[in-house]
């Protein structure tokens, strides 16, 4: 465990200078001369004297380098029978579009946006204009109603909201544009203008506040990457309110970008032109990291799925996108695997597909039971890597590295303390207890 052990005391160790050379991995407008600020502790401020722009180092970068023509984006939809890719210019172009098309609507740097939209490029597109002119996205869960809404709408208190007329699923369609109508009646904040993706299973009829995708992009001047500071906001993500009124957890630029870069190569062992599938949803947080800018910013090619784990149209859906698309790292929760197990408890479906290209499969979001841990290992063949983190932290607080070194993994166990965290476990005291001890909240 040499890799891991060296690379994990000197994040510990020695901070600024750990962070300083995961940093030369992005792009910076002004570069830092300061790693981390605690003059504040324990509020930290990460790269305080930086500037960069985030959509610059998603895309542009990119595509600048000569990788234009290398796929940013497949969309894979069972559930419309719809499969589309996007190049990264191809990518790059359509959010400069929308995001002169938001500029034109009023919204400028510093300036929130509310996205309330299925799983279609459009979200992500949506999601990389807010971040191309320095405005902040809150992207709100599709399946939340209007009171859910319209809590988001009156905290952020956006410019504008971006949405889908409706979402679907296997044989039904949810329409979004009433749960829309229902919020904004129930909050007290009125964005400017709402922007609304028609989509064909749901056309709806707008409202003289709103206008669709199509009309607002129609003569859009593309824009340019406005530069932020690295601690300006990147997005608001509000957790789910179980423990009471939703809290908005705020992501700043230069971190989240450094962080997730890092995390990319090094935790999930993904390198640039290599295809990531994070089977969750831009909703929440996984989604935001490892659908959208994790694997944008290393250079890799991401899976949006807008589908199920087994219904659009049976238990080999996972394994048909895996092998259809050669994923190489695959990252969904337990849940998922529990229902596919359910339904294919021996997992003949996987077996009509070859998963040659699969290497690893990350699970996250809760409890990694050992059955399921076993069953998936069994049946794909390769590491299944529990890995433990949470909307506040944007990425593993624990895990397996595979990109450092390829540790065994245990069921039961999220492994190993990624650099940067100190994890300890203590008791009601916050004394620190003894291995095998359990601690307590």
């Amino acid at each position: 465990m040499a890799d891991y052990r060296q690379t994990y005391q000197r994040s510990i160790s020695d901070p600024d200078g750990f962070w300083r050379e995961a940093a030369a991995a992005i792009d910076w407008h002004v570069a830092p001369t300061r790693i981390l600020d605690d003059s504040e502790a324990p509020i930290f401020r990460w790269f305080p004297d930086a500037e960069l722009n985030t959509c610059h180092n998603a895309l542009d970068r990119h595509v600048d380098a000569g990788h234009g023509e290398r796929t940013a984006l497949v969309y894979d939809s069972p559930v419309t029978g719809v499969t589309r890719s996007y190049s990264y210019r191809q990518l790059r172009d359509q959010v400069a579009v929308f995001a002169g098309a938001l500029r034109r609507l009023g919204v400028d740097r510093g300036d929130r946006v509310v996205i309330y939209m299925a799983m279609v490029p459009e979200t992500v597109i949506a999601m990389l204009a807010c971040a191309r002119l320095g405005a902040v996205h809150s992207v709100v869960f599709g399946g939340f109603g209007a009171r859910e809404l319209a809590a988001r709408i009156d905290d952020a208190r956006p410019k504008v909201i971006v949405a889908t007329s409706c979402g679907v699923e296997a044989g039904r369609v949810v329409p979004y544009q009433p749960m829309l109508e229902a919020a904004l009646g129930q909050a007290a904040h009125r964005p400017d203008r709402c922007v609304i993706l028609q989509r064909p299973e749901q056309p709806v009829v707008l409202a003289e506040r709103d206008l669709t995708w199509a009309e607002a992009v129609t003569d859009a001047a593309p824009a340019e990457c406005v530069p932020v500071r690295a601690t300006d906001p990147l997005y608001i993500l509000y957790t789910s309110g179980t423990t009471g009124r939703p809290k908005g957890v705020v992501r700043d630029n230069g971190g989240h970008a450094v962080a997730l870069r890092w995390s990319m190569e090094h935790i999930f062992g993904v390198r640039p032109g290599q295809v990531f599938w994070a089977a969750s949803d831009v909703g929440w947080v996984v989604g935001h990291s490892y659908i959208v800018y994790a694997p944008l910013l290393t250079g890799a090619t991401t899976i949006l799925y807008e589908g199920k784990p087994v219904g659009t149209p049976d238990a080999g859906a996972f394994w048909r996108v895996a092998a259809q698309h050669r994923v190489t790292s695959m990252f969904t929760a337990p849940t998922a695997l529990r229902a596919i197990r359910k339904e294919d408890p021996e997992g003949k479906f996987r077996f009509a597909y070859d998963l040659i290209a699969l290497r690893h499969l990350f699970l996250a979001g809760e409890r990694l039971d050992p059955q399921t841990y076993r069953w998936a290992g069994d049946l794909l063949g390769v590491p299944v890597i529990d890995n433990w983190w949470q909307t506040e932290t944007g990425w593993p607080i624990a895990a397996s590295p595979r990109g450092i070194e390829e540790l065994p993994t245990k069921p039961g166990s999220p492994s190993l303390p990624m650099p940067g965290y100190r994890v300890r476990v203590v008791d009601e005291s916050g004394n620190d207890l003894p291995a095998g001890a359990e601690g307590r909240s």
